[in-house]
């Protein structure tokens, strides 16, 4: 009795005390909101409103009303610190939850919005939140998140704030909405609205971790649920103010409050939208009203990509459709939106169920499914870059989800058109252009639409596509080159065909030497995989007994299709590619690097072997003769590499048969017959089977060499017995001669008991064999002499004599022994540099040298022998022998580089300055200080006639510039360029990759150092210099320009200066553009550069070509996101600060560049007009593209000099008045070449018209000449003057004229007579009547 006594007069006595405090102060104090809280809590707690009326009462008996008491409060909520602010909100809150509380009275709009912005406030950060008092609002956001979670797990702290406040009164606020319906105040309803969608985002940093905003998440979308009954006023705007509340929340990146907000638009929302039509028709706009608000940024984007496919998820099946129907009008709209729908549309088909209709009654060939996956392929081929590369990286995506369904495959297939038989469907033609398109992230996306669209067709590509995949294998991103090697490999792995095996084998093991250590790794592996694996599982599945089953009268030519029977897979035909001069050097190193690497399998090996067994056997089953049989193409060549790591693996037996096989036996006709004398292009002139055979001994001798090691003694010694006997009969192929040399000294080295005695074998036997390959050159130059003496004496006649006869034919006898002992001296110099050349030198310096004034014999024997003419083939290799033996030594090389580069420029053999090229490149090497002055002789091989000739040059000089045996200066750069467009498609492809790869990286300034110069030299223009050059060095510099002003040369000149303007940085493009205007523009202004000569008139115009091409502009960002989203998929590094840093000091640059271009521009105009030349119309053209891409830096310019704007006004609707009349009298007389084809119908009737359309046609191209002049000098100078304070148009053409009322003429206005006016003028100043 006694405590309830006392919490009575406790109780009173704290009643009393807020009763005074609002009686002496406005905005209630904070103990006397912590005494209210204290008395409604329990009020609440006990729901016994005696303690409540009693305040009331009190408040009554000193003239206090509720609302004097809600004011109070609410000042309290606008004007207090955070804490006492939230607190409050809560005894505001409570009041009205109070038993019999009188909520009408208590309730005012201003009150319950001076809540809700307590609540917004108290989610803030808290300014004091340390018990010092510091302030926090510098902290970052880790330290704010650390500083909610502290806070909510340690209350005892006064000075913190308590998030769990916040929690009470949000959940007293949601008690609140049940008794005060706020659809009489629709401020108060929005404003709520937006404090939930406000303070989602702030608690994120507040609440810390995850289960206290998991908290908070509930309790605001119990309040917005509150919101959404129907006692709060219409459904529908209820749901607009809540969507358009939460959908800056739905697009946000990576934040809890997305989570939240669409969590309960898909939940709470979509139930209410079954119930009410209202909110139904709010929701399903949602998705469209998130795409006009949906960030331009490609992370931003993405979530709201994916918030709008979880909206259109839970909807209906026709809801989903007419959203659909939405995307595919978006894609025909603005850029933004085009961006969105190929980002939306694979989102929904993969999302989304049965996009092809097939559970509804829906076609195919009509579903929402095909209609978007039409927009996206048609969006591949969109003007934007951005656009095009995600169109193609989500077709990309599309087709690889739906291939995994059969269904849906065959869907893909015939949409895409590769279900007919020619394979040449739409989607090809767009893949071929987008995998050749200027943009790179365009490239990479349509490599791997390739890749995964090859699972699709049944046919393999055909062969353009094919090549257009191995251009891509060498394109200057190593991104693109890898998904290259993806696509083309992908195509590989599915299909067998030869076009298919040709060009992945020319592609990709090329890219074995790329610098990327990466792309390296790959195509090692994809040799692997893809090569030899596939050989050893063919291997695998054949077994001998097939090839013994055979029919015996079948004929040779069935044998190929017997033997691909035997090994499926295709694994004979990629043999056979394997031996393309152009693949065995890059297959060489790939097999060197898999042996380094151990992964070369003991199978392959096995399978090399049952492949030329059963090849034999098949032969032999079929009664052939034994000596014209060869192993499958590139059996031997594959089993010489492989066994240098495999060696224990490969059967000597195996070996040793076929050495005696290959031994025994000749190949097909006579080797004499290999050699053609009168053969001076082509060399050797050998036949099929002659080659494959000789080409068949050098692999198995290679072969041997590599199991040497293994071999027991006497096969090795009976071994080297017979390779030695048969390199002393010299009557081997060339290739074949070099194994036999190789085998011989690695068998001598193997063998010998030490290193010392291994040389010494070697020089011995290499001394032996030198020897006598100097008696048989001796024994045919001495007969050569005696022939020759002997023919001099007899009268020439017109048939050949038995003399004759005997002559050639003994001649014949001896040359080709002779031409294999010059050749085997070489290979002997090569391996034993010591070996002993001072009789054969001699010898070979007067076969070189026979025939010439400049022999250096010094008592020539009688009348001089021309080896060039009688033995053209001996003549050739002499040059490489002698080649050979200067490598070996210095002082040589010093007397016989000048020969080699005489005979480089007079020789009129291909094979022969072919060779020499090779020689002097290994020259280059070894002595690079002799061959340095003779490299401008060596270039003009570049132009060359012959094509292998240039290829070789350009190829052998490229390798030297990149171990810098080679430096890029005086001409070799110039020449270099011409080979841009030389004829050949292959040597064009090598050039475009060495400057457009390693050129940029290793040089990077040499493009912008020698640009103009490139201008005048490929012209024949020695303006630049100063003076004329000699006639030797001109006609010299004129096979290395590009002289003519027709359109072949034109086009062929630009091409060469567009490749190197795409090489420079911005920087040097406006460098380029300020010295082009200074060296030629100001200099043929100045008169250095004569205007009237042709090869200056040629100079001076393709600078007005450069000036106005694409390629020297340079691209300022414009804040657009389908055009960054291509640099953002190609990882552009830098950050934003210095990205507009970069583009400030760009604007600074070309206004500076401008303003001191244009005072050039004029004075070249008046001086070309003064002359007539031609060239003005190309200055004028040139003038006009400078006004629309740099109109803001002109712009400047021309505000402060009014008549320099007056002239290029004129000057430009005069230029364009004329370009007009020649076009549209052109159309004219098109129309009147028309009408001669048709038949008259009056013929008097017919001549009185034409006479009259002639007049008429006439009257109307001037017309039309004048409207379209006036046209196009308006908008040039449109775009110019906009956004400035420029006087109008009409004032600029005619300052003097005035409008009616007096003043100046409005930018609208057209008055008649001020055009009329300036057309008089302009007929009375044109150039016709001049």
């Amino acid at each position: 009795m006694a405590s309830k006594f006392s919490r009575k007069f406790s109780m009173e006595e704290t009643i009393q005390r807020i009763a005074s405090d609002l009686e002496t102060q406005e905005p209630i104090s904070e103990s006397s909101l912590n005494d209210l809280q204290i008395l409604l809590d329990h009020t609440l707690k006990t729901k016994d409103p005696i303690d409540i009326e009693d305040f009331y009462d009190e408040l009554s008996s000193r003239n206090l009303s509720a609302t004097r008491l809600i004011e109070s409060i609410a000042t309290t909520m606008d004007s207090s610190p955070s804490m006492v602010s939230i607190l409050a909100s809560k005894v505001y809150l409570s009041l009205l939850l109070t038993p019999n509380s009188p909520v009408f009275t208590l309730f005012t709009p201003m009150s319950f919005l001076s809540l809700l912005r307590s609540i917004r406030q108290g989610f803030k950060t808290p300014f004091s939140v340390s018990p010092n008092g510091s302030g926090s609002n510098s902290k970052k956001k880790k330290a704010k998140g650390r500083k909610g979670e502290r806070s909510v797990g340690d209350s005892g702290n006064e000075s913190e704030f308590d998030v769990r406040v916040l929690f009470i009164v949000l959940e007293r606020l949601k008690l609140v909405l049940g008794l005060v319906h706020l659809g009489r105040f629709p401020d108060c309803l929005r404003s709520l609205v937006q404090t939930m969608g406000e303070i989602a985002v702030k608690a994120v940093d507040l609440c810390g971790n995850s289960g206290v905003y998991g908290r908070f998440s509930e309790l605001c979308s119990e309040i917005l649920s509150e919101v959404m009954k129907v006692e709060h006023g219409d459904q529908g705007v209820s749901a607009v103010e809540i969507l358009k509340s939460l959908t800056p929340l739905i697009i946000l990146v990576k934040s809890p409050a997305r989570s939240l907000s669409l969590d309960f638009v898909v939940s709470r929302m979509m139930g209410l939208a079954k119930e009410s039509d209202d909110v139904k028709k709010v929701v399903l706009n949602l998705p469209k009203y998130i795409v006009q608000k949906a960030p331009e940024k490609a992370e931003p984007r993405a979530g709201a990509v994916e918030a709008i496919v979880e909206i259109v998820k839970v909807m209906d099946f026709e809801d989903q459709d007419a959203f659909a129907s939405y995307v595919v009008k978006m894609s025909q709209g603005k850029a933004q939106l085009r961006l969105l729908a190929v980002d939306l549309i694979p989102a929904l088909m993969m999302s989304l169920k049965d996009p092809f209709g097939w559970h509804s009654d829906v076609e195919v060939e009509s579903s929402w499914g095909l209609s978007c996956l039409e927009v996206l392929i048609q969006r591949c081929s969109d003007a934007t870059a951005g656009i095009r590369a995600r169109a193609l990286t989500n077709l990309a995506q599309l087709v690889g989800f739906f291939s995994g369904n059969d269904r849906s495959k065959s869907v893909l297939k015939k949409f895409m058109g590769f279900d007919s038989v020619g394979n040449e469907g739409l989607m090809n033609s767009i893949l071929k252009k987008r995998c050749t398109d200027e943009k790179a992230a365009v490239r990479k996306a349509a490599l791997l639409v390739i890749s995964k669209l090859t699972s699709l067709s049944e046919i393999a590509p055909d062969e353009d596509f094919l090549k257009t995949l191995g251009m891509a294998c060498s394109d200057p991103l190593v991104s693109i080159r890898k998904a290259a090697i993806s696509a083309l490999s992908e195509a590989f792995r599915i299909f067998t065909e030869g076009s298919v095996v040709k060009e992945w084998l020319h592609s990709i093991p090329r890219l074995i030497t790329d610098n990327e250590s990466s792309i390296q790794e790959e195509c090692e592996n994809l040799f692997l995989e893809l090569v030899l694996d596939r050989i050893s599982r063919a291997g695998s599945s054949n077994s001998l007994n097939h090839a013994s089953a055979s029919n015996s009268n079948s004929k040779a030519a069935s044998l190929d299709m017997k033997m691909e029977l035997l090994y499926p897979q295709g694994a004979l035909g990629i043999l056979r590619e394997i031996c393309d001069g152009e693949v065995t050097p890059w297959v060489k190193k790939i097999c060197t690097n898999l042996g380094k690497k151990k992964k070369l399998k003991p199978k392959i090996v096995t399978t090399l072997q049952n492949i030329i067994r059963s090849s034999e056997s098949l032969w032999l089953s079929n009664s052939m003769p034994i000596d014209k049989w060869t192993a499958p193409p590139g059996a031997w060549f594959l089993l010489s590499e492989v066994s240098a790591f495999l060696s224990r693996v490969t059967d000597w037996e195996f070996l040793h048969h076929h050495w005696q096989l290959l031994d025994k036996y000749k190949a097909t006709g006579d080797h004499d017959s290999s050699w053609d004398p009168g053969c001076q292009e082509e060399g050797l002139n050998t036949t099929s089977n002659t080659f494959s055979w000789a080409a068949d001994r050098v692999y198995l001798l290679q072969t041997i060499s590599n199991v040497s090691m293994d071999l027991p003694p006497e096969p090795a010694a009976d071994l080297a017995h017979n390779l030695l006997q048969r390199l002393e009969e010299f009557d081997m192929h060339s290739t074949e001669v070099n194994a036999h040399v190789k085998a011989l000294r690695t068998l001598c080295k193997r063998k010998a008991l030490n290193p010392q005695e291994g040389d010494s074998l070697v020089t011995k036997w290499v001394n032996q064999l030198i020897s006598k390959a100097s008696r048989y050159l001796d024994a045919y130059m001495s007969k050569n002499k005696e022939e020759h003496r002997n023919d001099i004496f007899l009268t020439p006649l017109g048939g050949k004599t038995g003399k004759g006869k005997r002559t050639v034919a003994s001649h014949s006898n001896l040359l080709p022994e002779t031409i294999t002992a010059v050749h085997t001296i070489g290979s002997l110099v090569i391996i034993c540099p010591s070996a002993n050349v001072s009789t054969i030198v001699p010898i070979l310096h007067t076969m070189i040298t026979s025939g010439t004034s400049n022999t250096r014999a010094k008592k020539p024997a009688g009348p001089s022998i021309s080896i060039k003419q009688i033995a053209p083939s001996l003549y050739i290799q002499s040059w490489l022998t002698m080649g050979k033996i200067c490598l070996t030594d210095g002082k040589l090389a010093k007397r016989y580089i000048p020969l080699f580069v005489q005979e480089l420029e007079k020789g009129d053999c291909a094979s022969l300055r072919n060779n020499i090229v090779v020689v002097m490149a290994d020259f280059c090497v070894r002595y690079t200080a002799l061959v340095d002055c003779y490299l401008s002789k060596i270039t003009k091989c570049l132009r060359d006639p012959c094509e292998l000739v240039r290829r070789q040059t350009f190829i052998l000089l490229s390798r030297l510039l990149q171990r810098d045996y080679v430096k890029w200066r005086g001409v070799l750069f110039l020449r270099f360029l011409l080979s841009l467009v030389d004829e050949s498609e292959k040597i064009r492809q090598l050039a475009d990759f060495l400057f457009g790869n390693i050129l940029k990286a290793k040089a990077p300034l040499l493009a912008y150092n020698g640009f103009v110069e490139a201008m005048f030299v490929l012209n024949d223009c020695n303006a630049h210099t100063g003076s004329s050059n000699p006639q030797n060095s001109r006609n010299e510099t004129r096979i290395f320009s590009i002289r003519g002003n027709d359109e072949k040369s034109r086009s062929s000149r630009m091409h060469i200066y567009v490749t190197l303007l795409k090489q420079m940085a911005p920087e040097h493009l406006l460098a380029t553009f300020a010295k082009i205007c200074a060296e030629i523009l100001a200099a043929a202004s100045d008169g250095l550069l004569n205007t009237e000569d042709t090869t200056g008139q040629s100079v001076l115009q393709d600078a007005f070509q450069v000036l106005s091409s694409k390629e020297i502009r340079i691209s300022t960002s414009r804040g657009s996101a389908t055009e960054s989203g291509d640099v953002e998929e190609e990882g552009a590094d830098g950050g934003p600060s210095s990205a507009a840093k970069g583009r400030a000091i760009t604007q600074a640059v070309k206004k500076s560049l401008i303003q001191n271009t244009i005072p050039i521009f004029i004075e070249l105009k008046r001086l070309l007009e003064s002359k007539n030349s031609p060239l003005t119309g190309s200055l004028m053209e040139c003038l006009r593209n400078l006004l629309k891409d740099y109109k803001s830096e002109i712009d400047d310019m021309l505000v402060a000099d009014k008549q320099l704007q007056k002239e290029l006004i004129y000057d430009m609707q005069k230029y364009e008045s004329m370009k007009a009349k020649s076009a549209a009298a052109e159309a004219v007389a098109t129309m009147q070449r028309q009408d001669l084809y048709r038949s008259p119908n009056n013929p008097t009737t017919s001549t009185f018209m034409n006479k009259t359309s002639e007049k008429g046609n006439t009257k109307i191209a001037s017309a039309m000449a004048d409207a379209v002049a006036a046209v196009a000098a308006r908008s040039v100078l449109r775009e110019v003057n906009r956004g400035t304070s420029t006087p109008p148009l009409s004032a600029m053409k005619a300052p003097r004229l005035k409008s009616h009322s007096g003043g100046a003429l409005s930018r609208g206005d057209k008055p008649p007579e001020v055009i009329e006016s300036l057309r008089r003028r302009q007929n009375f100043d044109s150039d016709d009547e001049n």
